[in-house]
């Protein structure tokens, strides 16, 4: 292993085999640098998720930086209440936490009848929600609750989130390329460790500037802004056509009623492959609306063939969604 190297962390992918990220010193506190600025400066982190991965991991290098002293909720099941006591032991002016959507939904679910906890979200200076897609209707339900709720996009890769609310932070800077999003910057990691070849092909040199190729379907617009479509990989045939069964899944996000719904590949007998609709529910919405919604904004390959209710929806350790273990439940 490089003697620069500080950390490896292996990556927690929904779909694919784990890495190992090789991340240096320089890349996670260029990192924290960015955040702090972004944030409007240094606070007191509580760490709500796995201190092996990189959102764990920045919140403890965050901490280091600002010289403060991190709250350490216990691992194991998320339990809100408990959330809202250790939060309680948050000393500084600034107050920080970053989560995943799951976390900040449940978190939500029990700010909307309860005064108390409302009032401890609502001390946070400002709560990261990373990891994956953030669903719209989530978002707005924090911000009717004037509950300060940032969206971040980033990797283990990135020494973690590097785009906040589409805007790059530090001196990262990403392109799109064929329709794919590079990300520069000092955040960028060494690399993979004992793969080269993987290593060779996600970061790349441009005129000597060291790019990562994130695997991430996206545009960059006018002002510099991000905006991310879905994984590249994630991308089935159906009836010939290829269909982004991410941006099926975003826009089944703002249907009623399925603003946790996951959107998951099967094989289909007329169209070859088709999405399935997966929502952690007793009982379906009707399908033929779903349908006809995603036919008239992504076109008629893109329809979910069905709607698939189960009892709860396998994650990760990270917190994601298991993407191929829910895939299995619905029979791929």
């Amino acid at each position: 292993m490089p003697r620069r190297v500080a950390v490896v962390i292996e990556t927690s992918g929904s779909t694919a085999a784990p890495k190992r990220v090789m991340l240096s010193t320089d890349a996670l506190l260029a990192s924290a640098a960015a955040s702090s600025v972004a944030l409007g400066g240094d606070g007191q982190w509580l760490l709500a998720l796995p201190a092996h991965y990189i959102a764990g991991v920045q919140v403890l290098v965050r901490s280091i930086a600002a010289g403060t002293e991190p709250v350490l909720l216990p691992p194991g099941h998320f339990d809100p209440a408990e959330f809202a006591a250790y939060a309680g032991w948050l000393v500084e002016p600034l107050r920080f936490t970053s989560l995943v959507p799951v976390q900040l939904a449940r978190l939500l679910d029990a700010a909307e009848t309860d005064p108390a906890m409302l009032a401890v979200l609502r001390r946070f200076t400002g709560i990261l929600v990373g990891g994956q897609a953030v669903a719209p209707a989530l978002i707005e339900r924090a911000e009717r609750l004037r509950i300060r709720v940032l969206r971040t996009y980033g990797s283990s890769e990135t020494a973690g989130g590097c785009v906040y609310d589409g805007v790059p932070i530090g001196n990262t800077v990403v392109r799109a390329v064929d329709g794919q999003l590079e990300i520069s910057g000092s955040v960028l990691a060494d690399g993979y460790l004992d793969d080269e070849e993987r290593t060779r092909e996600r970061f790349v040199d441009d005129q000597g500037v060291r790019w990562y190729r994130t695997g991430d379907l996206g545009a960059v617009g006018a002002d510099g802004t991000v905006s991310v479509t879905g994984r590249a990989d994630n991308v089935i045939i159906s009836g010939g056509e290829k269909v982004s069964l991410d941006a099926v899944e975003a826009l089944v996000r703002t249907l009623p009623g399925l603003g946790d719904a996951l959107v998951v590949r099967a094989n289909d007998p007329v169209w070859g492959q088709a999405g399935v609709v997966v929502l952690a529910a007793d009982q379906a919405p009707a399908l033929e609306p779903v349908r006809a919604a995603v036919a008239a904004e992504l076109g008629r390959a893109a329809r979910p063939a069905r709607i698939v209710t189960v009892g709860t929806v396998p994650l990760l350790a990270s917190g994601k969604p298991d993407r191929q273990a829910v895939e299995r439940l619905v029979g791929r």
